[in-house]
């Protein structure tokens, strides 16, 4: 797994709870889909929900390339719609056909907003990402990850449980010698956890309550 990869998937939790802060400051940002090719005959489009698998390759507007799936000759595979990415991947690929290749333009906002991700993304930055959409299959159940956090199954997150729930995606994500860029992340640890709780957190009383919490959940507890 690439480091952005993990990003993406380990991070986007972080990311899309304390976005709502940023959407506050750039109101006016937003998304841009440019359909660069479409296949004929397509039957079945993405919707939320499916498990989409994609080749992709995202820029910065420098045009520096901080990831690419084709390098790696391995598509990538999620579940659209439910916060495993970042929220400008999971509104720009809906209604996509197999075969089908977007340009997306995403805004801070619907990224990694002002704090941006390790040494990978700087705060603040737009993202530029050309996909193909490779396969469009079911989905698995939506994962729970209030439940998988909250250890003590009290039905309330404290920052020891988000801290550790974080900590333990980075190294199951690195393995047992992590990057530089890893260790940065990691030494920025504290501050994530602070930015998370300022913004679920809504009656401040240290915990967040699973009314409050805006990442993946099940109605029940």
């Amino acid at each position: 797994m690439s480091k952005f990869t993990f990003t993406f998937v380990a991070l986007a939790l972080a990311a899309n709870l304390v976005a709502c802060d940023d959407k506050n400051k750039n109101g006016s940002e937003k998304l841009k889909i440019d359909v660069i090719s479409v296949p004929e005959g397509c039957d079945v489009k993405s919707k939320s929900g499916d498990m989409l698998t994609m080749h992709y390759t995202g820029t910065l507007t420098d045009g520096t390339k901080f990831d690419s799936s084709l390098d790696r000759e391995q598509p990538f595979s999620f579940q659209l719609g439910v916060g495993q990415v970042i929220k400008g991947w999971d509104q720009g690929l809906l209604d996509m056909c197999v075969g089908e290749k977007r340009k997306l333009t995403i805004p801070p906002s619907l990224g990694y907003g002002d704090r941006g991700a390790g040494n990978v993304i700087p705060g603040g930055a737009t993202l530029m990402f050309e996909v193909e959409l490779i396969n469009i299959g079911d989905s698995p159940p939506t994962t729970n990850v209030f439940k998988e956090i909250d250890f003590d199954k009290d039905n309330q997150l404290s920052r020891e449980e988000v801290s550790e729930y974080l900590k333990k995606q980075m190294v199951a994500a690195e393995g047992e010698t992590p990057s530089e860029e890893m260790k940065n992340m990691l030494a920025d640890h504290d501050k994530l956890v602070e930015e998370i709780f300022q913004h679920e957190d809504k009656d401040k009383n240290g915990f967040i309550s699973h009314d409050e919490f805006s990442g993946p959940k099940h109605d029940e507890l």
